[in-house]
């Protein structure tokens, strides 16, 4: 017998991170919870909203993905590599991943192209 589970399922999951999402972190190395996100914050988005991802919907080969849509123009407070992207609530550590390794220089900014966060079918 094959393993199944509803889209729904997997949407409540990512709709968790769309409606609770209120802040992005461009950061120097992975956060292990909201705390620790201050010691690796390079730069960041403060005002994330549902208006800025776009899904969920069908992933790209199964399962279901949200898009972060592209973020531009977000200030650079500190200098450094970025290696991880955070998502995070006003007092939570939501959503962590890699990001292509860039050098950030205090004072100018940097933009993010849009990403997926995806959850394959049960298998």
């Amino acid at each position: 017998m094959g393993k199944w589970q509803i889209d729904a399922m997997l949407d409540a999951a990512l709709n968790y991170i769309k409606n609770n999402a209120t802040q992005m972190f461009v950061c120097s190395g992975q956060p292990a919870n909201y705390a620790g996100v201050a010691a690796v914050a390079l730069a960041d988005k403060g005002s994330l909203s549902g208006s800025d991802f776009t899904g969920p919907a069908d992933g790209d080969t199964n399962g279901r993905k949200l898009t972060v849509n592209a973020q531009t123009g977000i200030t650079v407070d500190s200098s450094g590599d970025a290696t991880h992207i955070a998502l995070c609530s006003a007092d939570t550590l939501l959503y962590v991943t890699t990001c292509t390794t860039q050098t950030l220089t205090a004072g100018n900014t940097v933009d993010t192209p849009a990403w997926d966060i995806e959850i394959a079918d049960a298998a």
